[in-house]
């Protein structure tokens, strides 16, 4: 007879646990902003730990928070390898869950190569055996994994709301499209060949009546109407200074995640419209989106009017019905750029370096008369350019105030007070709110 031999289980099931609650656990991980970074006395950015290590710790944080893995349950698996780490199941465990994240694609792994230490003796020197240099292998989140990101908080978000209907941006007008929405029209050169065969064959009836064969002319053809859908190229603005993560808070990690479930909610229900992301700090730069999840903040200003300028220039290059900007941020522009010789409004000359190129006016007390001057200008360019700006901001102190209403009333934009808490609700109600675009 056979026997089977039943022993107590004292790990977890690592191919029967579900990746993407995983995934979740460990946003805050791969979407480090540096909060933990003691920036209040270095202003110093400090890289982030993407070492294999520093995954296992991530991961195991994450199995304890979802309650999959307890203090108890870790402790056995040490004991059970007379309490060490190296080789125990614990240690075999997490490179099997790190394995399966690979395998499915939602991170991936590069060895960066060791610094050897080079011999300074002669060629006569006496030799030594060492151990071999640990492989510095680092990972990496993918595409996929940034995109399942976006996906998990735009499922939240809209979960947490009820039941939303995620439709295309309506406009009044009519068009000819592939769904019908209402009575067909005569076709016009240019028309999508969407036939509304009925009309088309009737039309031909009333004019010949019913025979065979049944002569069609260009006059009989009508095709469907539909609900014309605009287009709209939206460029992100985050604000990335130091601020984002003082004061007692994580503010750029939300703004991270926001810009992950805009660019998901696009790719999947607006595959028309376009998203770009603008770092601003003292200077500004367009962003990859791919490149998000290890953006960092700086120990840096905030040069609102630079953002502002490469947004525009972004947004000028786009053959888009609507054009707007989403700025997230928590304070007033504190930086800006000048050339040439310029004089502040307090009677204080700036005369031109030999080479007469850019620099960087800053103030951090924030309200500057020269900076704000500045910023207005690119706002004025951007109405002028028809864009719309929507400037959430993460701070409620009352000299913001006026300077927020100033700039969204110049561009017909909108302005929201909001807390790293409410803030994908409040970007993500706004940006799947229906707009009415006039098309001429």
């Amino acid at each position: 007879m056979r026997f089977t031999r039943y022993s107590k289980f004292n790990g977890l099931d690592v191919y029967g646990l579900n990746l993407g609650d995983l995934m979740e656990g460990l946003s805050d991980s791969l979407l480090y902003s540096g909060y933990d970074d003691d920036y209040y006395w270095t202003r110093e950015r400090a890289e982030q730990d993407t070492s294999l290590d520093a995954l296992r710790r991530a991961l195991l944080q994450a199995l304890m928070d979802q309650r999959l893995l307890s203090q108890h349950q870790i402790q056995q698996m040490l004991d059970e390898n007379e309490g060490k780490y190296q080789g125990s199941q614990l240690q075999e465990m997490l490179n099997q869950l790190i394995e399966r994240l690979i395998e499915e694609g939602y991170l991936t792994l590069h060895e960066e190569p060791a610094e050897q230490r080079r011999d300074t003796m002669g060629g006569n020197g006496q030799g030594r055996v060492e151990e071999q240099l640990p492989r510095n292998v680092k990972f990496e989140v993918t595409e996929k994994g940034l995109d399942f990101l976006g996906y998990k908080t735009l499922r939240n978000l809209l979960g947490s709301l009820g039941k939303s209907s995620m439709g295309r941006h309506d406009t009044s007008h009519l068009a000819t499209g592939v769904e019908a929405e209402s009575a067909s029209k005569p076709y016009e050169f240019g028309d999508t060949i969407n036939l509304d065969v009925n009309t088309t064959l009737l039309s031909a009836i009333q004019r010949e009546g019913l025979s065979v064969p049944l002569n069609l002319e260009y006059g009989d053809l009508h095709v469907h109407q539909c609900d014309y859908q605009s287009s709209c190229a939206t460029v992100v603005m985050l604000d990335c200074s130091h601020s984002m993560i003082l004061y007692g808070e994580d503010r750029f990690t939300p703004a991270k995640k926001v810009a992950l479930a805009l660019g998901h909610l696009i790719r999947t229900q607006y595959p028309g419209d376009s998203l770009k992301i603008v770092l601003f700090h003292d200077s500004a730069e367009e962003l990859p989106l791919a490149k998000l999840a290890t953006t960092q903040v700086g120990p840096y200003h905030t040069n609102t009017a630079e953002g502002l300028r490469l947004a525009r220039r972004l947004l000028q290059a786009q053959r888009k019905d609507m054009k707007q900007i989403v700025m997230v941020t928590d304070g007033k522009p504190t930086a800006c750029f000048v050339e040439g010789a310029v004089t502040h409004p307090s009677g204080f000359k700036w005369s031109p370096g030999e080479t007469n190129e850019r620099r960087i006016y800053k103030n951090s007390m924030g309200g500057d008369p020269f900076v704000m001057d500045a910023t207005f200008r690119e706002v004025q360019a951007c109405r002028k350019a028809g864009i719309m700006i929507n400037t959430f901001m993460l701070a409620s102190d009352y000299y913001l105030v006026e300077f927020v209403k100033q700039m969204t009333a110049m561009t017909n934009g909108k302005a929201y007070f909001a807390n790293p808490n409410n803030l994908s609700q409040f970007v993500l109600i706004d940006f799947l709110r229906r707009r009415k675009s006039r098309v001429k």
